[in-house]
């Protein structure tokens, strides 16, 4: 059971504050890109907080769309590589790379938002 305050996405950006703030600027060399490289854990954490189950749920919805059912999504992103290769898919490239360039942006906009821009 969580507790009302401080909720996890609030954890996070202190931690994501204290490490760049605190932490960071007191450090140099190596330690300190190590320093950066756990703040920026830290956001993307922060990001697959706020924005993955929404993402997930988009991704599961355009695999079902591409493969005709509906499935872990592991499985079903083997079924539709399977299916590209085997040349299933030609018809409808035009869905398939729609699918996989928003697939793609949703996982930059995770992972690492300034790609983006």
């Amino acid at each position: 059971m969580t507790q009302d305050r401080p909720t996890a996405p609030e954890l996070l950006d202190a931690l994501f504050a204290f490490i760049t703030d605190d932490v960071t600027p007191a450090l140099s060399g190596r330690v300190r890109f190590h320093a950066r490289v756990a703040a920026n854990v830290v956001a993307m954490l922060r990001r697959e907080w706020e924005l993955g189950p929404e993402h997930a749920a988009a991704d599961a919805a355009g695999l079902a769309r591409l493969v005709g059912h509906r499935g872990e999504p592991r499985v079903l992103e083997a079924e539709l590589a399977r299916a590209i290769r085997g040349g299933e898919l030609d018809p409808r490239m035009s869905e398939v790379v729609a699918f996989l360039r928003e697939s793609a942006r949703r996982k930059l906009e995770i992972a690492n938002p300034g790609y983006l821009r």
